[in-house]
């Protein structure tokens, strides 16, 4: 795990994994951007209908409040989502690089394809995140049970995706699935590791490119 990292940040440089992150945190700020501007409309007319007078500070506020919290809470599941759109471009400049002969065997995936992994991946870590709520509010109280069920659930969440990003251009129907039963260990130390990176300061900016790295060094070095 920790070899298959220090390559992946050695490649961050190559410029089709610069490209990937450029494009991938313009689009994930965007989107975050424009939460903010819908929050802050939705909360000015609403409030210049209640109250006629002083909206558009307390919106801006609310705005500032409600896309600081989405940032915090979402970010992982948006940038996760993002990057898998683009995921391809990262698998093949690493495949390039180190693993020619499977690169030449790969099947890219399609947009659509990518679309689709990408909005299911992001709907399960809202969904299964919502789900385990109580459960996070319970943990709470012992001051550490929270993170380590924080930690688990998506690292298993993450672990998934990200090995679905590589091993979608090598395998099919029966074949992937076997796969994803044969590494289920690997995947979730995968994304345990992902996770970890998200929660450092600057790095988690490139962690989903990190992650979609680290996850084809480990498709490739374990037979699959």
């Amino acid at each position: 795990m920790f070899g298959a990292l220090l390559l992946s940040i050695g490649q961050l440089g190559d410029p089709p994994v610069l490209r990937v992150f450029v494009r991938s945190m313009a689009v994930t700020l965007a989107i975050f951007a424009l939460t903010g501007i819908g929050v802050w409309w939705g909360t000015q007319a609403l409030l210049a209908h209640w109250i006629g007078w002083g909206a558009g500070g307390i919106a801006a506020a609310v705005a500032i409040v409600v896309t600081g919290l989405a940032l915090w809470v979402l970010f992982r599941a948006v940038a996760v989502a993002v990057v898998g759109l683009f995921a391809d471009e990262v698998v093949a400049a690493v495949e390039a690089r180190h693993y020619p002969a499977a690169l030449a065997t790969a099947r890219p995936l399609p947009f659509a394809a990518s679309l689709s992994l990408a909005s299911r991946s992001a709907a399960r870590v809202v969904i299964v995140n919502l789900v385990m709520l109580p459960v996070y509010i319970v943990l709470l109280a012992t001051g550490v049970g929270t993170a380590a069920a924080f930690f688990l659930v998506n690292g298993w969440l993450l672990g998934r995706d990200l090995g679905d990003m590589v091993a979608t251009r090598h395998l099919r129907g029966d074949a992937l699935a076997a796969w994803r039963r044969r590494t289920r260990g690997q995947r979730f130390l995968l994304g345990l590791g992902g996770t970890a990176l998200f929660v450092v300061p600057i790095i988690a900016l490139a962690a989903p490119i990190l992650g979609a790295a680290m996850a084809t060094h480990l498709y490739h070095r374990k037979p699959a």
